[in-house]
């Protein structure tokens, strides 16, 4: 590989006797967004490739994209914390495109519409982003979900603002590979899968367009990974297959028998303190069982601002539902939420804009109904955790 031309925002490469170009754009700025639209039309390269898959794109280029929302099929195919995450995201990136007078994802826009604009055909080369963020939380520890955790729900409620300035600091190399590097400390896992394992899938998508003048758009912080991955391909005469990371990796043997274990735990303590002192153990067992995983369920669903029904229904369920692995009480909680304060025409309209503010994801009905789910099946966890220690006492 050899590199013909490179600046902060541009680099120029020669790869198997073809030429391409990575842009190195922020998808919050607006010299991005102006430099994507000069480069294409003054370069006229043989096709365009942009750092956006299918469902990214559809977003960016439908403003009613929500219209269509089934939050009943989300909730019951167990998809509300993606969805959820998705939205955290999403509004973090419209608070800085807000504060810099831009959408997010704009440069990506342009970059499409410009192609079309001149008759270049164009490549959608990232990876689906469920797929990403699935893959992401399946392969974090315990500790790294927490931490993704908070610092989703930080994107919602933080009202920090990014300067311009901020913003186009971050197509520099110094700043990204200082970025790159605090979250792989903080986030090793994650980091993996959101940037690693997508530096490859963009690099060898890239690398397959055969023709022989080829501009990417994409983010700055995936050129210094593609550009490694670039050598590498020209070394081996090829780009490797993408299939082991293009979906989401199936549950090993342990992931699966773990959630049986609680309620073969509970089960043998409940068994335990019959033989051991009787039915009044056992029964003292249920009851602590119910009243601390019930209360706390309850107590998630409250904090959200639950239905009473609903906070009911969470109390009632979680005792039930922790000991099934195949359904949560958020999941539970989650519908009857969404039957008794069922999602208006009004809240599919405006979920783009109230999900700017921590008040709005309380006032719109999609948003909540998650919230609640989350904060019921929050509840419900932390009972299930703390319960077993006081189970284990009362067999002394």
């Amino acid at each position: 590989m050899e590199i013909l031309e490179k600046t902060d925002t541009l680099t120029r490469v020669k790869v198997d006797g073809r030429e391409i170009t990575l842009v190195g754009t922020a998808h919050v700025s607006h010299e991005s967004v102006e430099q994507v639209k000069s480069v294409i039309a003054s370069e006229m390269p043989e096709r365009v490739c942009v750092e956006l898959d299918e469902r990214r794109f559809k977003s960016l280029r439908e403003k009613s994209r929500y219209e269509d929302l089934d939050i009943y099929k989300i909730i019951k195919t167990g998809q509300g914390f993606f969805f959820l995450a998705n939205l955290a995201m999403s509004a973090f990136q419209k608070k800085i495109g807000a504060n810099l007078d831009i959408k997010p994802g704009e440069d990506m826009r342009q970059a499409v519409e410009t192609a079309i604009e001149n008759n270049i055909p164009y490549t959608l080369a990232d990876r689906d982003i469920q797929v990403t963020l699935k893959r992401a939380w399946k392969l974090s520890s315990a500790m790294e979900k927490a931490k993704m955790a908070n610092a989703l729900i930080g994107s919602i409620v933080t009202k920090e603002e990014v300067s311009e300035e901020e913003i186009e600091d971050l197509k520099k190399t110094n700043a990204l590979d200082q970025m790159m590097q605090e979250m792989a400390e903080y986030l090793p896992s994650a980091k993996s899968a959101i940037i690693d394992e997508r530096d490859l899938y963009l690099a060898s998508k890239i690398y397959e367009c055969r023709e022989s003048k080829v501009l990417a758009v994409l983010g700055a912080g995936h050129v210094p990974g593609i550009l490694r991955h670039f050598e590498a391909f020209e070394k081996a005469g090829n780009a490797p297959d993408l299939n082991p990371i293009s979906s989401v990796p199936p549950k090993t043997k342990a992931a699966k028998i773990i959630p049986w274990c609680v309620p073969a735990l509970f089960a043998a303590i409940v068994i335990a303190g019959f033989f051991r002192a009787g039915w009044d153990k056992s029964s003292d067992m249920l009851l602590s069982w119910i009243l601390v995983n019930g209360c706390l369920a309850a107590l998630g669903a409250l904090l959200a601002l639950a239905h009473p029904l609903t906070i009911l229904i969470s109390f009632v369920g979680a005792p039930i539902t922790s000991l099934n692995p195949t359904i949560g009480v958020g999941m539970l909680a989650g519908i009857v939420e969404a039957v008794l304060r069922k999602p208006r025409v009004k809240d599919f309209e405006d979920l783009s804009d109230d999900i700017m503010s921590f008040k709005g994801f309380f006032r719109n009905r999609i948003t909540h109904i998650l919230i609640v789910l989350l904060l019921s099946s929050v509840g419900s966890a932390i009972g299930t955790i703390i319960v077993f220690p006081y189970l284990l006492a009362l067999l002394k």
